[in-house]
């Protein structure tokens, strides 16, 4: 069974960082492509970045320009670098995996979650 580990979550005031980690329990290789998600209460999850396996980025218009995603291949850990955090970024952060699994009826995708963690910023 694989294992998302997420840490680094806190409390901080606005204007701070914050550095969250994602420990995989396997070779990071193996997903197509690792992202952290974010829930702020009563909203939907939503997408904060991405990372491919070849180190491509994707960043959602919120996070482009202070976060920044990255990965550590060695230690199977991917990271989220967040600056000049504003109270709209408080929520559970969530690390995803999305791997390619083979089943009875063929390939197809398979996303593996973290258990979240909290990051809540004060005005």
């Amino acid at each position: 069974q694989v294992q998302l580990v997420e840490s680094g979550g806190g409390l901080v005031q606005a204007g701070g960082s914050l550095r969250l980690s994602c420990a995989a329990s396997r070779n990071i290789f193996s997903f197509v492509f690792m992202g952290w998600y974010r829930q702020a209460p009563g909203k939907q999850r939503e997408l904060v970045a991405t990372i491919t396996s070849s180190g491509t980025t994707n960043y959602a218009n919120s996070a482009k320009g202070r976060f920044t995603i990255s990965r550590d291949n060695a230690k199977n850990t991917v990271y989220l670098q967040m600056n000049s955090l504003t109270p709209e970024d408080t929520g559970v952060y969530y690390c995803n995996g999305r791997a390619i699994v083979v089943g009875p009826i063929g390939a197809h995708d398979y996303d593996y979650w973290g258990q979240g963690t909290q990051v809540t910023v004060s005005s």
